[in-house]
């Protein structure tokens, strides 16, 4: 451990590392604004006939039904219903895309202001939480957006109850969900993490998780259903697998450990 600092030595170091945060994120978000095109071409990619994922399933079901389902994906109309709207999207857009491009800057900045206060053996496991945790958020985001995403999009973007009905998704409803099942994704990657943590401090182990499985099952299930911004089974199921794999993983951890 480093020398002892005092209340307001302590306090100028959080000042002077949220201020880098800030205008980090700042900077990164208003890059973000002036490179609209890139920036939207990624965010509105799912909606696009030609999107990675559709593609690879159009593959998939032309080598196990050996035909193509060209033409079987329609494309989804986006459109704006508020004067200021796509403005304001265009700025929460951007801001998110700052928050996400210096959270490793972030991370960085607060490991730097705790780790004075660690002895050694306790700052090689924060480098391991903390690499770990952002890397499976990172997992859980682009799962999020190459997978749950797009499918969720997809089948109730496309869903009809008769064809006289058009499906039109307003630009709002579309960013809002695509950012919430993306953070909601993220966050849930980090069950192995606490899992392990937990493990390692000893407040479980894998019997108890073993033996506690049916109800955690149920709890995932109410959780999903909470943190999923459509009420739809389709959407709960594609959140709610991801959640079990990763308990049913967390206990091969919390074994190991």
């Amino acid at each position: 451990m480093s020398e002892p600092q005092t209340f307001w030595e302590h306090l100028d170091v959080l000042r002077g590392s949220l201020i880098k945060m800030i205008a980090a994120i700042i900077l990164c978000s208003i890059v973000s604004f002036f490179f609209k095109d890139l920036l939207f071409e990624i965010v509105l990619a799912p909606q696009n006939n030609d999107f990675i994922t559709y593609r690879l399933l159009e593959h998939l079901s032309g080598m196990v039904f050996d035909e193509s389902s060209s033409g079987k994906y329609m494309d989804v109309r986006l459109i704006n219903t508020g004067l200021a709207q796509q403005f304001m999207i265009h700025i929460k857009a951007s801001i998110c895309a700052g928050i996400l491009i210096t959270s490793p800057y972030i991370l960085y900045l607060l490991f730097h202001f705790i780790s004075p206060a660690l002895y050694s053996n306790e700052r090689k496991y924060a480098v391991q939480i903390v690499t770990g945790g952002y890397t499976m958020f990172i997992i859980g985001v682009l799962l999020s957006y190459f997978l749950i995403f797009p499918l969720t999009f997809r089948f109730l973007g496309t869903y009809q109850i008769s064809e006289i009905i058009e499906n039109t998704v307003t630009i709002e409803s579309y960013i809002d969900t695509l950012m919430m099942i993306s953070l909601s994704m993220g966050i849930v990657f980090e069950i192995p993490i606490i899992c392990w943590i937990l493990g390692r401090m000893g407040i479980i182990n894998s019997k108890i998780m073993e033996r506690y499985r049916r109800h955690v099952i149920v709890a995932l299930l109410i959780i999903s259903a909470i943190i999923t911004p459509t009420s739809d089974v389709f959407t709960l199921m594609l959140v709610a697998f991801p959640m079990w794999a990763l308990y049913e993983i967390s206990i091969i951890i919390v074994k190991a450990t």
